[in-house]
Parts: C-alpha cells; sequence; structure tokens
C-alpha cells in the first residue's frame, strides 16, 4: 500500500516523487515509458510503475493500493491522461491534486494558435526555415505544410521508436535532431542559426520545459515564436505549493538547505564558478532587487528582501523550498549582511565567498590592499577624515550620490586637499566608471550611489597609539588644558572602545576630546563648552588633529547634555558647581555610563564623593596624583610641583 501516488514523467513529477522518498513517505511513482522510469532511482519508500495506463487500469490500481492522495504531475498538454485521472479518483474515491507548471510569460511580439492543427496552418503562408520543438506526437499535423520536408526541423526525444515514428511522417537526416531537453539559450540559439531559421515552434511549458530560453534565443536571432496555447484551462498547485500542502498534511520533516551567497559586484562576470552551480541548484533565491535581478534564473522562485529578521522568517515559514540561496553583494565577509543573518538561521547554513568591492577596485586602479585601512560609510557613520590622516591608503565604500563631494570638501577643510582620490562606480557594469583627482577638485562632485573610493595620502602621519599627545601640540591660548600626564591617566580610566560615545563636559582647548576621538575612531565624541575663547581653540583642534567625530557643543552643562544621545563614556574636567545635576543627567540617558571626573579643589572632590553616594555607585575608584616637571635653574634641574588633582572612576554594574 502506497501512501501516495504519482503521475510523473515530467521534471514536476519526479521532483515531488523524490521530495516524498526522501522523507520517508511511500510513493508510487507512474510513468508512461521504459525511458521515464530512468529519471527516478527506487529505493525503500519510492516504487516506480511503467507503462501507460487507461481510466480503467488507473481505477483498479488505485482500489488495490488505496492511496491516501494522488498527484497528478503530467504534463500541461496531456489533456487526456489528466481527464482519466480525474475520473479514475473519483470512481475509486481517492482525494486528486492536479500539479501545474506554471505557463510562462512572452513580452515580444510571437503568433499565438489554439493547437498544433492551427500552427500547421498558420505556417502554410509564410515562407523560410522552422525548428519544431513540439515533440514527435505533434509532427504528423505538420506535413500539410508545403515543401516541409525540407523547411521544417523537428527536435525531439533521441528514442529508437520516437525517430522511427519521425521518419515515417518524412522527418529525417539534418531535418530531424535527437536530444532531451530543457535546452539553454545558447544552445537554441545555435540550433536556429544553423538551420537558418525564420521560426520556432514551441508550446507554452513554462520554465521547467524551457519555454523562457527559447523565446530569448528567438528575441537574439530575430525569429518569429509560434506559441501553441494549453489544451486546458485548469486549477492547481505549483511544485512549492504541493510541497508545503504535503509538509502539512503527512506532517513531514523540515528539510532546508540555505546559502548565503557573495555575487561579486553584481555581474555575471564576477560571480564565482561555485556560486553559480549554487544558483543551479536553488529554488528560492532572495535578497536586494540589484542582487537578485544580476544573478536570477529562469526557475527560481525570487523574494526581494534585505532585512535580516524578514529573511529568516520567510525562509522558516517557506519550508516546501528545500534549496535556498540568499544574494549579497561583493564578498559574505566584507561589510555583508552575512553577519546578520547567520545567527538567525540554521547552523549549517552555508556560506559562498565572492570577489569584494576592495579586491576588484583595488586592482583596477594598480594598488595593493594589504596595508589598506578598510571602512564602509554605506548607511553608517565614519570618520574618514581621520583615517586618510592616519593611512597612506584609505578604502571606503560609500552610499549616496554627493558623497564624493562629501568627503573632497571635508579633507580640504582639514588641510588635505591635495590626497588623491580614486573613485569606483558602477563596478563591473556597462556603466562603469573609475577616475582619480585631488580632493579639492571634487567638492562639487556628483557621481553615483554605487560607488567606492580609495584615498592614497603617501605623506600620512603615524596616528599615537597611546594616550598622551604632547601638550605642545595643542594649541592653547588662555584657556584652561588637562596636562599630558593627568590626561592620559584619566583616559585610561574610561577604558574607551573603537566606537565609544563619548562626552567632554568643560571641554576648554579640548585635548581630553581629541584624544577621546582618536581611541573612539569610529563612535563620536561631543565636546561641552560655555567659554567663547576656548570654542575657538576647540575647533582649531579639531581641525588641526583631523578629529572630524567630534562635535562641538556651546552651553552650559547640564542643560547643554539634553539634547545629547545617552553616552557610553564621559569625562567630566569642569563643572562649574553643577556636578551633581551633570551626573543626574548622564545617568538618566544611560544607568551604566562609565564616568570620569577630574577634581582640583577640595570643594570639587567634596560634591564627587556627595554624589557618588546619592547615586549609589559601588567602589568607586579614586586616584590621587602629583606630577612634577624638570625647570633649569642655570646648571641645575629643580622639580616644580603642577597642582596635585584627585581622578575618580565611577560606574554602575550592568544589569543581567
Amino acid at each position: 500500500m502506497y501512501r501516495v501516488i504519482v503521475f510523473a514523467g515530467t521534471t514536476e513529477g519526479y521532483e515531488l516523487c523524490r521530495f516524498l522518498g526522501k522523507r520517508g513517505v511511500t510513493v508510487l511513482a507512474c510513468v508512461a515509458t521504459q525511458y521515464g522510469s530512468r529519471s527516478l532511482t527506487e529505493s525503500e519508500y519510492l516504487k516506480v510503475r511503467p507503462g501507460r495506463l487507461t481510466c480503467e487500469e488507473m481505477t483498479e490500481l488505485f482500489q488495490r493500493e488505496a492511496p491516501g492522495l494522488v498527484l497528478d504531475a503530467t504534463h500541461p498538454y496531456a489533456a487526456e491522461v489528466t481527464e482519466n485521472i480525474k475520473k479514475a479518483c473519483e470512481a475509486a474515491g481517492i482525494s486528486r491534486v492536479r500539479v501545474l507548471r506554471r505557463e510562462g510569460s512572452c513580452e515580444m511580439d510571437a503568433v499565438c494558435v489554439e493547437d498544433t492543427a492551427a500552427a500547421a496552418q498558420y505556417l502554410k503562408t509564410t515562407q523560410g526555415n522552422v525548428l519544431l520543438t513540439t515533440g514527435s506526437k505533434e509532427l504528423a499535423a505538420f506535413t500539410c505544410v508545403p515543401d516541409y520536408e525540407n523547411r521544417l526541423y523537428a527536435r525531439v526525444l533521441s528514442l529508437p521508436s520516437v525517430m522511427e515514428e519521425c521518419r515515417r511522417h518524412g522527418f529525417e537526416g539534418k531535418h530531424l535532431i535527437g536530444m532531451q531537453g530543457p535546452f539553454s539559450t545558447e544552445l537554441n540559439v545555435a540550433m536556429l542559426r544553423q538551420f537558418s531559421c525564420q521560426y520556432l515552434v514551441t508550446k507554452n511549458t513554462g520554465r521547467a520545459g524551457g519555454f523562457e530560453e527559447k523565446l530569448e534565443a528567438a528575441r537574439i536571432c530575430g525569429v518569429t515564436p509560434v506559441i501553441i496555447g494549453r489544451p486546458l484551462r485548469e486549477t492547481g498547485l505549483s511544485v512549492p505549493e504541493c510541497k508545503k500542502m504535503l509538509i502539512e498534511r503527512f506532517g513531514l520533516e523540515q528539510i532546508q538547505h540555505v546559502t548565503l551567497l557573495g555575487i561579486g559586484m553584481g555581474s555575471q562576470e564576477t560571480l564565482t564558478i561555485q556560486g553559480q552551480r549554487a544558483l543551479e541548484q536553488a529554488e528560492l533565491l532572495i535578497g536586494a532587487k540589484r542582487m537578485t535581478d544580476a544573478v536570477k534564473m529562469p526557475h527560481h522562485a525570487v523574494v526581494h528582501e534585505y532585512l535580516s529578521e524578514r529573511i529568516a522568517a520567510y525562509i522558516k515559514a517557506h519550508p516546501e523550498y528545500e534549496r535556498v540561496v540568499v544574494a549579497l553583494s561583493g564578498d559574505v565577509g566584507f561589510f555583508s549582511g552575512a553577519k546578520g543573518l547567520l545567527g538567525l538561521l540554521p547552523d549549517d547554513t552555508e556560506l559562498i565567498c565572492g570577489i569584494s568591492s576592495v579586491v576588484y577596485f583595488m586592482a583596477k586602479i594598480g594598488l595593493s590592499w594589504d596595508d589598506a585601512a578598510l571602512v564602509s560609510a554605506h548607511g553608517r557613520s565614519a570618520n574618514l577624515v581621520s583615517y586618510v590622516k592616519y593611512h597612506k591608503k584609505t578604502f571606503a565604500i560609500l552610499g549616496e550620490k554627493d558623497a564624493v563631494a562629501q568627503l573632497a570638501g571635508k579633507l580640504t577643510q582639514y588641510g588635505m586637499g591635495d590626497v588623491v582620490l580614486y573613485v569606483g562606480e558602477n563596478l563591473s557594469y556597462d556603466t562603469e566608471r573609475i577616475f582619480a583627482k585631488p580632493a579639492r577638485e571634487l567638492t562639487g562632485y556628483e557621481g553615483s550611489s554605487l560607488s567606492v573610493v580609495c584615498a592614497y595620502h603617501p605623506t600620512a602621519c603615524d596616528r599615537p597609539e597611546t594616550h598622551g599627545i604632547a601638550d605642545e601640540e595643542f594649541l592653547r591660548g588662555k584657556a584652561p588644558m588637562t596636562k599630558a600626564e593627568v590626561r592620559a591617566v584619566s583616559l585610561a580610566k574610561l577604558c574607551l572602545t573603537e566606537d565609544s560615545v563619548c562626552c567632554d563636559v568643560g571641554a576648554g582647548t579640548g585635548s581630553v576630546a581629541i584624544e577621546m576621538a582618536l581611541r573612539a575612531r569610529r563612535g563620536r565624541v561631543f565636546a561641552v563648552e560655555k567659554k567663547e575663547e576656548a570654542l575657538a581653540l576647540l575647533q582649531e583642534n579639531k581641525v588641526r588633529f583631523a578629529a572630524d567625530n567630534v562635535e562641538i557643543i556651546s552651553g552650559t552643562a547640564p542643560e547643554a547634555l539634553n539634547d545629547l544621545p545617552p553616552c557610553t563614556h564621559a569625562f567630566i574636567g569642569g563643572s562649574s558647581g553643577k556636578l551633581r545635576e551633570i551626573i543626574g543627567v548622564l545617568l538618566k540617558k544611560n544607568e551604566t555610563v562609565r564616568i570620569v571626573i577630574n577634581c582640583i579643589t577640595l570643594e570639587t572632590l567634596s560634591e564627587a564623593l556627595m554624589a557618588i553616594k546619592e547615586f549609589s555607585f559601588q567602589d568607586p575608584q579614586i586616584v590621587q596624583m602629583g606630577v612634577s616637571r624638570a625647570k633649569t635653574a642655570g646648571p641645575y634641574h629643580m622639580m616644580m610641583g603642577e597642582n596635585p588633582i584627585y581622578i575618580i572612576t565611577c560606574q554602575k554594574e550592568t544589569k543581567e
């Protein structure tokens, strides 16, 4: 007894038989010929029955085997067989599902006819050679076409019985082509050109029957398609819909193989052979429209989506797709959406690397990239100016039409207008453009949003890797400044990360804010200052050190903090007697903000200790620091003491 009987003989039928057998559902595959049976391999759960069945024989089979379901996956043009299956199921009281092959779409001028006879009648009114792709059963109808033995070329299955039948109708020699389809566009083009055809006759066999490839070949060769309509207007399920129904009906295991595929720049030329193979095997293709348009194949179901959560949810909700490919730009390991997807998909998700934009572009401009800083400013903030100042080569992915102009303008503003910008747009496409100009010449440039840039700065200075820039390097004026030794300890206590969001309250000349910015190069620094002279010095020092991620806030704390985003780290060098209020605002925005306070006066120290107690900070770190510096006095050196200072570090424990 079989749980399912499938009338196969088509790509769809074979696929459903394998789908059921792999999941332990006993299935009997009925195929019309021994040739069709060779497309399936029998197993414990899958058996094959070759041979045509009459309606009575079908009824007897159903009554004997009593399957729970019959799937009619026969050819869309096998109208008589479909009608017999329907009658037999009704007679035996068996549930039946029709599996339909989707019709292909035709977006070119074509001649559409009702049936084979109508196609033959149309050809009688034409001149020129014809490629027939309708199969051997239909050939007799075309013998009414004048001079058909010389005009018509028939492509059929390469079975001895089929070839003999074609010969009886007058098709032989070079006018008879024995091959197994479906065929690629390239092979169809070759045949149309080989035989100088003016017409191509086809049934609307859909994607599985190579319909789109035939039409594309006809378009390329300037050939007129003659399309024979389907004999029945049926309702039923597509293969994916049928698989979903079977999963729900029989409670089948969800078996999916998901591949995250880096497709390269976007053109077929930058897709790897491994990626091409994955796409050929895939049933479902997901990705942003630009990605899917670049690599989709006729047999793919396509979903346009780029948000990780939605992609993962769609895959889970559609277990009928056994092989899924998510198309991602460039390489899966280079600023790719793969990072966010991996945590949402099964553990056995496969990653296939692609050609990244940095590899492609740097090769195009003839520069190595092993010593380049790699940054993405696509949909994220990036302190590109700082990267360029401290690196000879900086590669960046951009995301706006005016992104090159913005970068060029900032580089010019920060005194780096001579830096050469190599710009690449629409990489690998027909509209690809690559050029190089000094930054000062690109401040008004507007290009493509699909762009990358490499800033070449051969005189870049070394980036300091430790705290403690010499005091003399800052422009000071009369504004107060946290000295190098105190600054180094305070910054060490802050424990900054590369993406910290920082606040420097009472920034003065900006020495602490600048060093924060150099450490938190992917983050942001808000320098809050109320004095006009200090604000001017802050701006000058920001430009001097190319600290583009420093935002100067003019105002008095705590009011000036109200509109700032939550900070992960805060340095308080001056509070004007409002230390408690400042800490309160910082904690309100982020309960776990790490705060370092510098106290010179005992009154400020007392205020800080009271605030620590009020806000329930546990185990604050308090360091008293005294620094002496040597001063020459004739032939001698005398140690001159700086003001002693208290450095207080406090942070609430992270809640689990």
